[in-house]
């Protein structure tokens, strides 16, 4: 008993001196870095960050150690940039430093750092420049996609005239179209709106999409090591992604029996291509595993982006229906009803604009802004921050910061208008995030918005089932993302 008492004592005795150099080091390390509370082992600044409001808990924090701090995500340490100067300072002014790519623990797990978005280093700028050059072989931000969207919008007016004014939740009427424009790049075709397959696939994105806003998602970026083994909504949501990496796979392997490598018909085309070119090179990015996560990255990305947007401005617009009434005018006075809107009519449309802007910011669809990391050691305002440090931009405190939004709370045009009723850009407008590592999608995004709202107010006016003032413009969901609360309504022909 004694010895067995003694070996215990021991142990103990081993695991607090391990526990104390552990500290240590990390006291060492914190030294170097922006201050921020003190974590727990393990838990890390679990107990000062709420799952449900997480958002709220950083300004919190934000409040006490200022805009660059850090707070440790279970036992992972992480940089916050709070607010425009921060950021910018950061990914603008530091880009190639900040241009890693940080972990997104749900996504991390499933990308496994293959793909487009959730790589870093040569992987990254290899997969970006050819994704970046191909989708402009295929018209992506010319006057070809516009064509397109302007093509595929038409068959969403013609699906809210056959609601003939009945109350209809229109989620997946936006997602079918907008994941139809990327599509139409990606895979080389469109899909039919009551095509079961296509149905079930948007079902999947839009779980797997919200799964990283709710309390579960962010639990698991805190202790994704020991929750990635256990039952629960993350095991759900991983075979949600699994579902669409199964699809992605089919199509390749369809285009794999019917490849021309002198005509490529799309976006799977041109990598198996670039594959077959590059097949003697041991090192080459361009194989399977990165063909099948890039092409998931732009399907998935290009789909829900904008889609929810869309929730979003449907509800802002029937909230506010004095901001609409304004809105239905200058489409009524500078398009008319007698032709499709243009990309280009957006130039003589400053309100709409303005509107289509404010319902980004407002929206606010990545709050959290998609993880950063340092690629070498950083000095940054007074701190050094160590090479692989995860840095995450808080893109909301940007979109709400008050030096650039004068009521950043409220839904108002006016923050893009001047005094003269005339656009004015923001520089702290970045809902697609700034730096080498911003969203290139963000003109085809601005493309879709535009064309889908202008077509659909010449064509329809909105009725809620609830008053004005009885609707939530608030977020069901705050996370990575943000999610709208569910909701119905009418598309009356005007």
């Amino acid at each position: 008993m004694l010895a067995s008492g003694m070996l215990l004592v021991a142990a103990l005795a081993c695991l607090s001196v391990l526990f104390l150099i552990s500290v240590w080091t990390q006291k060492r390390l914190l030294g170097k870095m922006p201050p921020g509370p003190t974590p727990l082992p393990f838990l890390g600044n679990f107990l000062e960050l709420d799952t449900e409001k997480f958002y709220d808990s950083l300004l919190k924090i934000k409040e006490q150690y200022g805009p660059v701090f850090t707070i440790h995500l279970g036992p992972r340490p992480a940089v916050v940039l709070w607010g425009y100067d921060a950021v910018k300072e950061a990914l603008i002014d530091q880009a190639e430093e900040f241009s890693g790519r940080g972990q997104q623990a749900f996504l991390d797990w499933f990308f496994k750092g293959y793909g487009v978005v959730f790589s870093s280093g040569e992987r990254a700028k290899q997969l970006r420049r050819f994704s970046i050059s191909t989708l402009r072989d295929f018209g992506f931000g010319k006057r070809g996609i516009e064509e397109r969207i302007r093509e595929e919008t038409s068959f969403l007016i013609q699906a809210f005239r056959d609601t003939d004014g009945a109350c209809i939740d229109p989620t997946f009427y936006m997602s079918r179209t907008v994941s139809n424009v990327i599509s139409s790049i990606v895979f080389g075709d469109r899909f039919e709106y009551d095509n079961k397959e296509f149905l079930s696939l948007l079902g999947m994105m839009m779980r797997s999409f919200q799964f990283t806003a709710t309390s579960t998602g962010q639990l698991f970026e805190m202790f994704y090591s020991v929750m990635k083994h256990l039952p629960g909504s993350q095991q759900q949501a991983y075979k949600e992604m699994q579902g669409l990496e199964d699809f992605v796979a089919r199509k390749v392997a369809q285009n794999q029996c019917t490849l021309d490598p002198n005509s490529p018909r799309d976006f799977i085309d041109s990598f198996l291509i670039r594959m077959q070119e590059e097949k003697q090179n041991p090192k080459s990015e361009f194989h399977m595993k990165n063909l099948l996560m890039t092409t998931l990255n732009l399907f998935f990305a290009g789909t829900e982006t904008v889609s929810t947007t869309m929730r979003f401005a449907f509800l802002l617009l029937m909230k506010n229906p004095d901001i609409a009434a304004k809105m239905y005018e200058e489409i009524d006075r500078v398009i008319g009803r007698d032709r499709p809107p243009k990309y280009e009519d957006r130039m003589e449309m400053p309100y709409t604009e303005a509107v289509i802007h404010e319902i980004q910011r407002f929206g606010d669809i990545i709050p959290l802004g998609v993880a950063h990391s340092t690629i070498k050691d950083v000095k940054f305002r007074d701190f050094l921050i160590p090479k692989g440090t995860d840095v995450l931009p808080i893109l909301s405190s940007v979109l709400k910061d008050p030096q650039f939004f004068s009521n950043p709370n409220d839904f108002n045009p006016q923050h893009f208008l001047d005094d003269k009723g005339k656009f004015k850009k923001n520089v702290a407008f970045v809902p697609f995030s700034v730096g080498k590592r911003y969203c290139f999608g963000e003109n085809l995004a601005k493309m879709e918005l535009f064309i889908f709202i202008t077509t659909i107010m010449q064509n329809f006016r909105f009725k809620s089932p609830q008053a004005p003032q009885d609707i939530d413009v608030s977020p069901q969901y705050v996370g990575l993302v943000s999610i709208p609360r569910k909701f119905t309504m009418s598309f009356l022909p005007r």
